[in-house]
């Protein structure tokens, strides 16, 4: 005589899955072609509840999957706990003990956090390096203003003070160690970088306007012209010293405009 109980403890007795793992047998809907029962399960993080439903044979890592379009959280960094332990990413919800209405817990990993961190103290220190370089370019603004007086008095053969040039020159120069002083990454190394050019730009036509102010009438003698394409900085300022230049080298009027 066939004894019912007898299906039942089969269906309950364990099987053995490859690589030799024995779990709990499944019942006979588990594997059908949706995947067996819908699971509806409450998924705790921090002050939020993520409610999903899905098959009872999911797995933790395609949960996680789910819960990083929800929270933001990439998969690799979430640990997701159910009744205190963590539970491996291949483990599915059944083997797991889970039923429906089960609650999960969802932690990030401190990598995370830390790398998270990291991130935000890097946004922070390129804030701070644009805004000294930003302070940096309202000085030179001021400078490049007495600069292009200084041009306008030479062009209209007024005789300029030589200590005039010096003391712009070196003005122009106090900035270029400022810049030098600002550690920046990312936009504001550009920033930097391209504010670099723009004060060795002016102290080179400084050193022009100086030689004319000089031989206002001598346009091809021992005058000075700064070659305007010093080296490439590309990690601050470098070295604040130019190269020497050519004493046969001709000066124009065509030399960087202050304005």
């Amino acid at each position: 005589m066939h004894n019912p109980m007898e299906d039942s403890n089969k269906d309950m007795e364990p099987e053995t899955r490859s690589g030799g793992m024995l779990v709990q047998r499944r019942e006979k809907n588990y594997g059908d072609e949706n995947g067996g029962p819908m699971f509806k399960i409450k998924v705790s993080y921090g002050s939020s509840l993520y409610n999903f439903t899905v098959p009872c044979i999911f797995t933790f890592g395609e949960l996680k999957k789910l819960l990083a379009k929800e929270t933001g959280l990439e998969p690799e960094d979430q640990r997701l706990f159910f009744r205190g332990r963590e539970k491996d990413d291949g483990e599915t919800l059944l083997m797991a003990g889970l039923k429906d209405l089960s609650k999960l817990l969802l932690m990030e990993r401190p990598a995370s956090k830390e790398r998270k961190m990291e991130e935000v103290r890097k946004k922070e220190e390129i804030s701070k390096a644009c805004a000294a370089v930003v302070e940096v370019r309202a000085e030179v603004d001021k400078l490049s203003k007495r600069a292009s007086s200084l041009q306008a008095s030479v062009y209209s053969g007024t005789k300029v003070d030589e200590k005039e040039f010096i003391i712009l020159t070196e003005m122009f120069m106090v900035q270029l160690l400022k810049l030098d002083s600002i550690e920046a990454e990312g936009e504001a190394k550009i920033q930097r970088k391209n504010e670099v050019r723009r004060v060795q730009g002016y102290v080179d036509a400084l050193d022009s306007l100086k030689a004319k102010n000089s031989n206002p009438f001598d346009d091809c003698g021992n005058t000075v012209s700064v070659a305007t394409n010093w080296e490439t900085f590309d990690s601050g300022v470098g070295s604040l010293t130019p190269p020497s230049a050519s004493s046969s080298t001709k000066v124009t009027q065509d030399w960087v405009e202050f304005e």
